[in-house]
């Protein structure tokens, strides 16, 4: 049974959306580059729009769903680590 005070919905909510802001944007340019290199079949006029046009829904579903997070500190941990194995990827696609 809980007796102390209930948490506030909107506990933490700065370090989320600084987290969904910062690692959501770099994520967001990572998974482009993901798509951009996977894509090299497809005409670059088409393949740059895409991966243009794949920034902004990635980047504001990350910003959306960074409230998910029970703290601050998980949505920086789990999206540091969600960017270091995109661009661990985007690296070892560049190197081979």
């Amino acid at each position: 049974m809980n007796t102390g005070k209930p948490k506030s919905i909107a506990h933490d909510w700065l370090a989320k959306t600084l987290a969904g802001t910062l690692l959501g944007f770099s994520l967001a340019i990572g998974c482009a580059g993901l798509f951009n290199g996977l894509a090299a079949d497809m005409p670059l006029s088409i393949r740059g729009q895409l991966s243009m046009w794949l920034t902004a829904p990635v980047w504001l579903g990350t910003l959306s769903g960074v409230y998910f997070f029970r703290n601050g500190l998980r949505a920086w941990v789990w999206l540091g680590t969600a960017n270091l194995l995109a661009y661990g990827i985007l690296a070892g696609l560049r190197l081979s």
